[in-house]
C-alpha cells in the first residue's frame, strides 16, 4: 500500500474498503477505531516515525469510545478530557478542523500543551469525523516536529478523514442494526417468558389474564426481582424446567 506523501495528491479511495474489511473481521466499534487509528498512520504518517493517531467516538447513549495507535496517544487523549478542552474537543464543538502547527507558541489550553509537550510531540492536528444524527467523532495527529501551515499536508489528512467518514459511518449504522435486533430478540424472549408463566398463574388460579399477570407484578415487587427473573421461578415449579424459547424468524 502506498504512503501518502503530504505534498502529493491522494484521494485514498480505499479507506471505505478497509473499513468494510475492520467491520466483517471484527464488528465491534472500539476495534474497528484501532484499527482505523493504525491505519490512518500508516497512510499520513511516512514523513514522521514519530507520528500518533488518536480517534474518539461520542454516541448517544453510549459509552465514549477511544482508540489510539500508540500509548503516548492514549495520554494525550486522557489528558485533554481531564482539562475538558484542546484541540480534539475543540474540532468537535466547532465541526472545524484545529491545527497547532507548533506547540511551543501556543497560547491555548496551557496544561495540556505542555502535557503534549512532554510527550515529545510539536504539533496537533485535529479533525472532525462527519458523522449521522447525534454521533460525532475527532481524529487526531500529534507529530514530533511542527507543521507548516503553508504546505498541504493539512488538506491530505481531512480527504483522508472524509473518507473515513463515510465507512465508518455505514459500519455504525450496520452496528446500530444489529444492536436493535438483538434488543428485539431479548425482549421478545423476556415476553415469552412472563406469558408462560402468567398462562401458568391463570390455569393454577383459574383468573384472568389481567390478574395472572398483577400477581406476577407484586411478587416482583415483593421480592425485588426482576418481572422475567420471578416469571422464570413460575415456570420452573410448574414445568420443572427454566429454560424455554421464542419462535421468530430472522
Amino acid at each position: 500500500m502506498p504512503h501518502a506523501d503530504v505534498f502529493g495528491a491522494e484521494n485514498f479511495a480505499d479507506v471505505a474498503l478497509h473499513l468494510q474489511e475492520s467491520f466483517l473481521h471484527t464488528p465491534e466499534v472500539g476495534a474497528i477505531l484501532q484499527d482505523l487509528a493504525a491505519y490512518a498512520v500508516g497512510r499520513l504518517g511516512s514523513s514522521d516515525p514519530g507520528c500518533s493517531c488518536e480517534i474518539t467516538v461520542l454516541r448517544p447513549k453510549k459509552p465514549v469510545t477511544t482508540a489510539c495507535s500508540n500509548a503516548a496517544a492514549k495520554v494525550m487523549n486522557q489528558v485533554e478530557f481531564k482539562h475538558g478542552d484542546g484541540p480534539g474537543l475543540t474540532a468537535m464543538r466547532t465541526s472545524a478542523t484545529v491545527l497547532v502547527a507548533d506547540l511551543r507558541l501556543e497560547q491555548r489550553w496551557p496544561d495540556y500543551v505542555q502535557a503534549v509537550q512532554d510527550q515529545g510531540f510539536l504539533s496537533v492536528l485535529s479533525i472532525p469525523v462527519e458523522l449521522e444524527g447525534d454521533a460525532q467523532g475527532v481524529l487526531t495527529f500529534y507529530c514530533s516536529h511542527p507543521v507548516d501551515p503553508r504546505d498541504n499536508r493539512v488538506d491530505v489528512a481531512e480527504t483522508f478523514v472524509r473518507r473515513a467518514s463515510k465507512g465508518l459511518t455505514l459500519c455504525l449504522r450496520m452496528l446500530r442494526l444489529e444492536e436493535t435486533r438483538d434488543g428485539m430478540t431479548a425482549a421478545m424472549q423476556t415476553r415469552t417468558v412472563i406469558d408462560l408463566a402468567t398462562g401458568a398463574i391463570m390455569a393454577q388460579n383459574r383468573c384472568t389474564q389481567d390478574a395472572a399477570f398483577k400477581l406476577l407484578r407484586e411478587a416482583s415487587n415483593t421480592r425485588n426481582m426482576k418481572l422475567r427473573d420471578v416469571a422464570a421461578m413460575v415456570i420452573s415449579s410448574v414445568a420443572g424446567v427454566t429454560d424455554t424459547f421464542t419462535y421468530f424468524d430472522e
